[in-house]
């Protein structure tokens, strides 16, 4: 029988669509696929993430200030490269790493304008 699951999709839940969606494409190189009644899907590479605009902060919450999207890539330089210069365009502590993390991750974590924390993580050999 071959596998049924696709993958798993995260919700980002954002107060405005429009600024959420321009960080994501211009800055992360996500595309959209639809965008419409507050609600879109991008994708990066094949990797989905669905974004809902959503008025209502108390329903809306905090946005996650940790480990909420991580995208698992095979190569942590190639993101570097594809990003570029876009990653200087954040503010001052948006960014940072690429860290090796003692767990066996390389990590570059992104700080979105909404607050939520977007992380792009490669495998690497855990220390021993």
């Amino acid at each position: 029988m071959s596998a049924n699951t696709l993958q798993i999709t995260p919700f980002m839940h954002v107060a405005e669509m429009e600024p959420a969606l321009a960080f994501l494409t211009e800055i992360l190189g996500f595309t959209v696929f639809v965008n419409g009644g507050g609600y879109a899907y991008l994708e990066r590479e094949g990797a989905g993430l669905r974004v809902l605009a959503n008025s209502d902060p108390a329903e809306r919450g905090r946005p996650h200030g940790g480990f909420a999207y991580y995208i698992d890539v095979r190569s942590l330089d190639t993101v570097l490269e594809q990003l570029g210069s876009k990653l200087e365009q954040l503010p001052a502590g948006a960014v940072h790493g690429p860290v090796d993390q003692p767990y066996g991750q390389r990590e570059l974590m992104i700080r979105a304008p909404d607050g939520n924390l977007i992380v792009f993580g490669q495998a690497i050999a855990s220390p021993t």
